[in-house]
């Protein structure tokens, strides 16, 4: 029995390897092992195996470097600029005042059908400036000085850009005054804001205070003594911890000029160097308006007559022609001693500062041009005049 499985073995050997020479000739090589199979591998055996790309870099000779594409560099360039040029003042006016230099530039440029600058010209010259909210006289004024020495001439719309700007600066030169703080070592300086509501008095206080926080290094109290309103107060609110200005707030109803008393005594007790007061703005109950101004003012003086030390008037410039009326009416009721003029980035009436400044000659001590904090700054004559004809520096 034995002997019949050894012999079944041997035959099935033989078997075997005669069909392996049939597959497989002596002169061809040997077949590699087969590899479909997934190999198990011990977890610290694949960390310490594992190549990484920056192993793969290090043992190059040279880095590789990304091919790009040209669009996808000016993008790359785009991403990663800071715009320092479109960030600085000066753009943000221009761009802010894009709607009033391009009205003007356009009508411009429509009235140039011959070179000789003639009595028609200077007709639809005026007309344009007054559409720009300059008012009639200002308009007029403008046009005089402009055509000295230039009727009957040859000229370009570029030059009569230039020469307009150089008119309109001279009438806001003599306005584009600074707050000077002249109250050292005398207790805070006190400024009372005030302005119809909508004109953007409450989103002002807060970009001003940060701008005498953030550039003049000023400590800086606000009072919310618009209190007929619970929006101003949550505004101020607001606004007091974006720009790190204190606030003094009470009550929606409470005694404006108990606010505004008891914060300045507050700004005196902290040695604040600037108090903010905010006040009410409703225009259409005049009598009850002024009455609030004045006794706030009468308070404010039982304290330290010399205050407020500045009342400033903040107007909206979309209102165009009726920002006069506004400066008139609360001239009658308080001693107006500055103006600030915002939301110029929103009007074609940008024309309508150039007025005021040859009608009141109130100081302007800064404009706004968006809803940014950057976006009110002291006003410069020169920078406004050329953006205004969409000059350039």
């Amino acid at each position: 029995m034995v002997f019949w499985r050894k012999k079944n073995n041997i035959a099935d050997q033989e078997k075997d390897e005669r069909d392996n020479r049939l597959l497989h000739p002596r002169k061809e090589p040997a077949l590699e092992p087969s590899t479909d199979y997934e190999a198990v591998i011990d977890e610290d055996l694949r960390d310490a195996l594992e190549v990484s790309e920056a192993d793969i870099i290090d043992e190059l000779d040279e880095t590789p470097v990304p091919e790009h594409r040209l669009f996808e560099d000016k993008k790359e360039a785009e991403d990663l600029s800071d715009h320092a040029g479109e960030g600085g003042w000066f753009w943000r006016l221009t761009k802010g005042l894009s709607k009033s230099s391009g009205k003007l530039t356009k009508g411009i440029s429509g009235l140039l059908t011959q070179k000789k600058l003639d009595q028609e010209t200077l007709d639809q010259l005026e007309e344009l400036l007054i559409e720009a909210d300059l008012g009639p006289k200002t308009a007029a004024k403008v046009i005089a000085e402009f055509s000295k020495d230039r009727f009957g001439k040859d000229i370009s719309e570029q030059e009569i850009r230039e020469a307009l700007a150089e008119c309109i600066e001279v009438i806001l030169k003599p306005v584009a005054e600074p707050i000077r703080f002249t109250n050292e070592g005398e207790g805070p300086f006190v400024i009372l804001v005030c302005g119809v509501n909508g004109a953007g008095k409450t989103t002002t206080i807060g970009k001003y205070a940060s701008h005498l926080i953030r550039e003049q290094r000023k400590s800086v109290l606000i009072a919310a003594g618009d209190t007929f309103r619970a929006a101003a107060i949550d505004q101020l609110d607001e606004w007091a911890k974006r720009s790190g200005a204190g606030l003094f707030k009470k009550d929606v109803g409470a005694d404006a000029a108990a606010v505004a008393y008891e914060s300045y005594e507050k700004a005196l007790t902290d040695q604040t160097d600037v108090l903010l007061i905010d006040t009410a703005g409703r225009l259409q109950n005049k009598a009850n308006l002024m009455a609030e101004l004045e006794k706030i003012i009468r308070v404010l003086k039982k304290r330290n007559d010399a205050i407020p030390h500045a009342v400033l008037l903040v107007l909206d410039a979309t209102t165009g022609q009726n920002a006069f009326s506004q400066v008139d009416t609360f001239k009658k009721m308080v001693d107006v001693t500055g103006l600030i003029v915002t939301k110029l980035d929103g009007s074609a009436k940008g024309g309508v500062l150039v007025g005021l400044a040859d009608q009141f000659k109130l100081p302007v001590h800064a404009v706004g041009v968006g809803e940014g904090v950057r976006d009110l700054r002291p006003f410069e004559a020169r920078h406004y005049a050329r953006s205004l004809m969409g000059l350039e520096l």
